[in-house]
């Protein structure tokens, strides 16, 4: 496959100019679009709540001006931290369905997790609702095909993204290495959850008591991860994500009756899906361009967690770029992690930073797998994108983008507990490091754009 995938090339992020003087903000109601009026006055109310109101203004146009789906309004956006809390809310959000349960998941294992889940979309399908999961091949590769197989004997629908058959390599260098890296949950079309958690054990037990991390061996420790669990207007996008892969791979056309109910208003937050879908002219991630362009508009901070991290040269000279006109860059990111070829060729890009001014800290008490950022006080994001080259260029991927203060708030909490169980990595610290270590990290640029 790497073979196969070696003439394929990202282009530079091509960005064009903002014309934010002469370009109107579209915002999407839980009845449909508002009216240029409805919207001035929704992003005035939005902006009273912001730190700073220029800010605010700044990063909506920004936002606007790259992504196609509208602003939506009136959405209750809530951050889950860990898998405890993510599964609970997930089981009870299944467990509740009444027209159907949609799952798109990059690994979707058989263990105590997976059980769970499977017992849960069995018994809603028993009970009538309209059950449908996709899988990865290869995220899922370890699952025996004998336990997606009980599930489609128990009623749920399975797809398979981009299976590893015969033929896979006529679909060239883009389409052999295209993975479908997303974890979705749609219920009823009236919440959703996304971001970096799959199905797995790896996040701690699905019910039940678990132990203190802090008293059990690192390797046992559940994972660190971000979910967001989203109500209103935007679970139509999410909805939409999800049944154009599901007809795309399962070939089959969903009848939209039931699919998209009449939402009102949720809550208070603005938010943006952002789904992306690489095709074989290596386009860009759609949440890699928007946090490039976030963080070239960024005036106060830019606070990052992410658990891969071998970026673009584009988004090394933003956080650069940032950091010397001032911004506070802080970066969160693994301080151990389960591929060596991407912790060493990420910390191949420390130096530069570093020099920069940006300010790096690295994880410890337990393996980080979340992606998201918070920017200004005022742009948040949670997802399964990571800061690296499969994201960018092979991966399907989808994040919520949150606008304002409030949400942002809880974002940048979440970030002071990451960074109160991380080590600052200084200039000094790191020219000391070992030369082993030096040696690992040219060793793994060599693969970046694999990784």
């Amino acid at each position: 496959m790497l073979a196969a995938a070696g003439c394929a090339t990202v282009e530079p992020i091509d960005r064009f100019m903002l014309r934010t003087e002469t370009q109107a903000v579209r915002v999407q109601g839980s009845r449909g679009p508002l009216s240029h009026a409805q919207s001035r006055q929704v992003l005035a109310e939005l902006k009273k709540r912001a730190p700073e109101t220029n800010i605010l203004d700044r990063h909506v146009a920004v936002e606007e001006a790259l992504a196609g789906t509208p602003l939506s309004l009136g959405n209750l956006a809530l951050p889950l931290e860990d898998g405890r809390a993510t599964y609970a809310a997930m089981l009870k959000a299944i467990r509740g369905a009444r027209h159907h349960v949609h799952m798109e998941m990059y690994i979707f294992d058989d263990d105590e997790v997976g059980q769970d889940f499977a017992r849960a979309l069995a018994e809603r399908a028993r009970a009538g609702v309209k059950v449908r999961l996709i899988y990865d091949a290869v995220g899922s590769i370890g699952t025996p095909k004998e336990f997606f197989e009980g599930l489609e004997k128990a009623g749920i629908a399975v797809a398979v993204f981009n299976p590893v058959a015969p033929g896979l390599l006529k679909r060239g260098p883009v389409g052999v290495q295209a993975r479908d890296h997303r974890k979705l949950v749609v219920v009823d079309g009236r919440i959703a959850f996304l971001g970096g958690i799959n199905i797995s054990r790896v996040y701690g037990s699905a019910s039940g008591s678990r132990p203190d991390p802090a008293s059990m061996p690192f390797e046992e420790r559940p994972w660190r991860d971000l979910q967001i669990q989203l109500e209103g207007p935007v679970v139509g996008d999410l909805q939409r994500a999800f049944v154009a892969q599901w007809e795309k791979w399962k070939k089959e056309k969903l009848d939209p009756a039931g699919l998209y109910p009449k939402l009102g208003p949720a809550g208070p937050h603005v938010v943006r899906a952002v789904a992306s879908s690489p095709g074989s002219d290596g386009a860009a991630d759609a949440l890699y361009l928007a946090l490039i362009s976030a963080i070239e508009s960024a005036e106060t901070e830019v606070f990052i967690t992410n658990a891969y991290f071998v970026p673009h040269p584009e988004l090394l000279a933003a956080l650069a770029a940032a950091a010397r006109r001032g911004v506070d860059v802080q970066l969160v990111l693994p301080g151990k992690t389960d591929s060596a070829l991407v912790f060493h060729a990420g910390r191949a890009h420390y130096k530069a930073l570093l020099d920069a001014g940006v300010k790096i800290h690295e994880r410890k008490s337990r393996l980080l797998h979340t992606k998201s950022a918070v920017i200004d006080g005022v742009w948040s994001t949670i997802g399964s994108t990571n800061l690296d080259w499969r994201s960018l260029a092979y991966n399907d991927e989808l994040n919520a983008v949150v606008l304002g203060a409030d949400f942002a708030n809880r974002m940048k909490a979440i970030f002071a507990r990451d960074l109160a169980e991380s080590e600052l990595i200084t200039p000094a610290k790191w020219a000391a490091r070992p030369f082993l270590d030096r040696v690992k990290e040219t060793g793994a640029t060599s693969l970046a754009e694999f990784l």
